[in-house]
């Protein structure tokens, strides 16, 4: 497919430009034809790089990321807020990235809206980059005629995941160094350092330690058969990656993965905060809330979580309370709970909802920033184990072989 930039005039006279994607030439004409206008200039859109065809195509086949969908949020805010028409929003921010892959999703956008899409079901026929969720609560927005409000709380909510992701990262730097560290280490003793203490050894011919033995055999058999353990390597990521990927295993390992010491706690208070807050942002902006129950049980990420969701949803539907179908979920705690039924009470669920989130927040960004501190005690004495068997491993023999050397001499 490549870019047209069209001029045309209506049966009242008037001059119409635009720019779309289509294959050809004459599919463009033929498009203006039955859009009621008569063509007067098709030329194609050459790319601002100079790039070839396929270089350009082959950069437009990524995503974006969510950062890259939080400035176009925000963009969309501010354009919306001053009054901006949506196809001309739409250029203006096409022509300030210089991603490739935003350029080539505004422009489709921007060719579906001069066809007569509403921006909702455009934005839906790019799903991995606006999802059902960010696509509904544009749909409500048209519907309500409050787009500017409905962006800003995109952006709010995308805001909010972003500092999330930031805060976990930053934690996980450090540990993650250090593994690193300690596996490259490994790697460079198995390969090259222990197979030079073999033959220094082999040429004593006496018995060695059992340490010593397994990591000789250990250093052997990765240096034989390297292959073998790379395919292994391999293996096991892909078939767990399959396993976790969808179904029961992902249900299992999204369970699993809350109850794993320290980063369990984390991941379950960031999941619910993201529950809560998507939750307040939609039923806050007019979705129903039995559809933002579902909408919502697929932004948190979570399977386990999910289904709990679900079953909130379909307690909401039989017609009970929401404190009652939130007891019966079983993942919020006592205060949550009261929270909950103060905000039913009082008929400000969602304020209430945006409170228990911030509350999760807190205490996420807390935990978060004790992480390091709680991993660096496990983490040292991972090396001191480590650094234990290779001393005894290695150092074991050679004192054993001085000590018999000594007992020689004297």
């Amino acid at each position: 497919m490549e870019v047209f930039d069209y001029k045309g005039r209506t049966k009242r006279g008037e001059i119409m430009t635009g720019t779309i994607e289509s294959p050809s030439q004459d599919a463009v004409a033929e498009w203006l034809l039955t859009s009621g206008i008569a063509p007067i200039a098709i030329t194609l859109q050459q790319s601002d790089s100079g790039d070839p065809a396929w270089l350009r195509k082959l950069k437009e086949t990524g995503t974006l990321t969510l950062r890259d969908l939080l400035l176009f949020t925000r963009q969309m805010y501010t354009m919306v807020k001053a009054g901006v028409p949506l196809i001309q929003a739409l250029a203006g921010i096409q022509k300030s990235t210089t991603n490739p892959v935003m350029i080539k999703i505004m422009r489709t956008v921007r060719a579906d809206l001069e066809k007569g899409v509403v921006l909702s079901t455009a934005m839906s026929r790019h799903p991995k980059v606006f999802d059902e969720y960010y696509v509904s609560m544009v749909r409500v927005g048209e519907d309500a005629g409050q787009l500017e409000e409905i962006f800003k709380r995109l952006f709010d909510q995308l805001e909010f995941e972003n500092h999330m992701k930031k805060k976990i990262k930053s934690a996980l730097r450090y540990p993650t160094f250090v593994v690193t560290a300690i596996a490259i280490a490994i790697g460079i003793l198995t390969v090259f350092v222990i197979p030079v203490f073999a033959t220094f050894f082999a040429k004593f011919g006496s018995q060695l330690p059992l340490m010593t033995r397994i990591l000789l055999g250990t250093s052997e058999f990765a240096v034989t058969y390297w292959w073998i353990v790379l395919m292994a390597i391999a293996g096991a990521i892909f078939s767990f990656k399959l396993y976790t990927g969808k179904g029961a295993g992902r249900y299992q390992w999204d369970r699993y993965k809350l109850r794993l010491p320290i980063a369990g706690g984390i991941l379950q208070k960031a999941t619910l905060s993201r529950f809560c807050r998507s939750l307040s942002t939609a039923s806050r902006s007019g979705v129903p809330l039995v559809q933002a129950f579902t909408l919502v049980s697929r932004v948190v990420d979570n399977a386990f979580y999910e289904e709990r969701i679900l079953q909130m949803r379909s307690g909401v539907e039989r017609g009970e309370s929401m404190l009652s179908v939130a007891q019966a979920a079983g993942i919020f705690t006592p205060l949550e709970l009261q929270m909950i039924s103060v905000g039913e009470d009082t008929g400000d669920i969602d304020g209430m909802l945006g409170q228990v989130a911030d509350i999760y927040q807190e205490e996420v960004e807390y935990e978060i920033g004790r992480l390091s501190e709680t991993m660096e005690p496990i983490l040292m004495s991972f090396m001191g184990v480590l650094v234990l068997i290779l001393l005894l491993g290695i150092f074991m023999p050679m004192w054993q072989l001085g000590a018999a050397v000594k007992g020689q001499v004297k």
